[in-house]
C-alpha cells in the first residue's frame, strides 16, 4: 500500500507529534508499505536530504512565534500534479491548516481515499493566548475538515468522546507507543546530576516541554513549592523551551534551565531526574508521560489523555482529577507521604511503559487503513 503523509511538523523538529509520525512512516515502511511524506521545506533541508524514506518539499513560510519554522501554503495545484504523477493508495493528512485544507482538495479532486489525524487542542488554547471567543468557530472548521476524510485518528479515548460530542465521524484510536531503547532508567546519570549541583540523595523534580502558558507552568511550580515545603533540598528542572521561559528564569534563578534536548541527551535528563510534574490540561495524549514512565520517575499528571489510559493512582504514578488544581496539589502531598514506595511505583511505571508496543500499534492502524479503503463514503 502506498500512502502520502502530509504534514507541518516532522524530525529534525522535536515534539511529541514529530516524533509520533516519524514512528509512523518508519513502522508502515517496515511492514512492507511504501509510506512517503509531504511537508514544508524547513531549513535543515539545506544540506541535503535529513530521512531515509521518500519526501516531498513544498515551499515552506516563517511561522510567527517560531523561529526558524516553516508552514506549508495553500498548494492545492503543487498536490495534484505530484499525486497524478505518483498516485498513493491514501493520503493520510496530518495538519488543519493551509496545507491541509489543500491536501484535502486535491484528494478528493483526484478521487483518492483521505484520512486525518487530529493531533493538538489548539480549540482549548484560546484562555491562554487570548482568543476563547474563537473557540466554537475553531471546532467547527475543525469538524468540517476531518469529517471530509473516511476516519479521523486519535491519541486516547476522552478525545474520541469529546470529538464525537461534537459530532465528529469515523473518529478512530491512534495510540502512542513508546521507544524503551531509548527511554528508561539504564540512561540515569549521576555525573549530569553532578552538574547540576544535587546530591545523590537529592530529589529532583523534572518537567518536560514546551515552557509556554497552555502547559499550566504555574501550577507545575506551585506544586513543586509545596514539595519542597516537605524535602526543602529538592530541584526542580525544567527541559524545553518557549516564551515564557525567559521571564520563569529571571523569577526563579533556582531552577535548573536545561533548555531543548534531544535523543540520548533528552532521555538521560529524564531518567537522572526522580519525578515527574506535568500539570498541562491541553494534551491530546502527552508522550512526555510516558516517556517519563519509561525512565522510572514518579509521575504527577491529570487523570486525562496518557495519564488516564495508563496510570493506575498510587500504582505505577499519582494522578489528579482533571482541571482540579486543589486536588492537584493534594496529590502532592498524598506522594509525599508515600516516599518509601516510590522504588516500587517507579518500577511499575517502567513495566507499564514496556507493554506499549509500537508493533500492535501500528497493527491497529494498518487495520483502520485498509477498512477506510474499503469504506463506501467519498472524501
Amino acid at each position: 500500500m502506498k500512502i502520502s503523509l502530509v504534514t507541518e511538523t516532522f524530525p529534525p523538529e522535536v515534539n511529541g507529534v514529530a516524533m509520533t509520525l516519524h514512528r509512523l512512516v518508519t513502522g508502515m515502511n517496515v511492514r512492507g508499505h511504501n509510506m512517503g511524506v509531504v511537508r514544508p521545506r524547513q531549513r535543515a533541508d539545506r544540506d541535503g536530504p535529513v530521512h531515509a524514506f521518500p519526501e516531498d518539499l513544498v515551499r515552506g513560510y516563517p511561522l510567527p512565534g517560531y523561529a526558524g519554522l516553516q508552514f506549508g501554503g495553500l498548494c492545492t495545484g503543487r498536490l495534484k500534479k505530484l499525486w497524478a504523477a505518483q498516485r498513493p493508495d491514501l493520503v493520510h493528512i496530518a495538519t488543519e491548516g493551509p496545507l491541509g485544507v489543500a491536501a484535502v482538495r486535491a484528494a478528493r479532486q483526484l478521487g483518492i481515499p483521505a484520512v486525518s489525524s487530529y493531533h493538538t487542542n489548539f480549540h482549548s488554547y484560546g484562555e491562554h493566548y487570548g482568543y476563547g471567543w474563537l473557540q466554537k468557530p475553531v471546532m467547527g472548521f475543525f469538524r468540517w475538515f476531518h469529517n471530509g476524510t473516511r476516519a479521523t485518528f486519535v491519541p486516547s479515548e476522552d478525545v474520541q468522546r469529546t470529538l464525537e460530542s461534537e459530532r465528529f465521524e469515523r473518529v478512530k484510536i491512534f495510540s502512542r507507543g513508546v521507544d524503551t531503547a531509548l527511554f528508561g532508567p539504564h540512561r540515569r546519570s549521576e555525573q549530569l546530576r553532578e552538574s547540576w549541583g544535587v546530591k545523590p540523595e537529592t530529589p529532583v523534580v523534572a518537567y518536560v516541554g514546551r515552557v509556554a502558558a497552555e502547559k499550566n507552568i504555574p501550577l507545575t511550580i506551585r506544586a513543586f513549592l509545596r514539595f519542597r515545603e516537605l524535602h526543602p533540598d529538592a530541584k526542580l528542572l525544567i527541559v524545553g523551551d518557549g516564551p515564557a521561559r525567559a521571564r520563569l528564569e529571571r523569577e526563579h534563578p533556582e531552577f535548573i534551565f536545561a533548555g531543548m534536548r534531544r535523543g540520548e541527551d533528552l532521555a538521560a535528563h529524564y531518567a537522572s531526574a526522580d519525578l515527574f510534574f506535568f500539570a498541562s490540561t491541553t494534551e491530546t495524549f502527552g508522550n512526555v508521560i510516558t516517556e517519563a514512565m519509561a525512565s522510572g520517575l514518579v509521575v504527577l499528571a491529570y487523570n486525562y489523555a496518557a495519564a488516564l489510559r495508563h496510570i493506575a493512582d498510587g500504582v505505577n504514578g499519582f494522578t489528579a482529577a482533571y482541571q482540579d488544581e486543589t486536588a492537584y496539589l493534594a496529590a502532592v502531598e498524598r506522594l509525599c507521604t508515600s516516599r518509601p514506595a516510590w522504588p516500587g511505583i517507579a518500577a511499575a511505571a517502567v513495566e507499564t511503559a514496556r507493554g506499549l508496543s509500537w508493533d500492535s500499534i501500528l497493527a491497529q492502524y494498518e487495520s483502520d487503513v485498509h477498512a477506510a479503503l474499503s469504506a463506501e463514503n467519498l472524501c
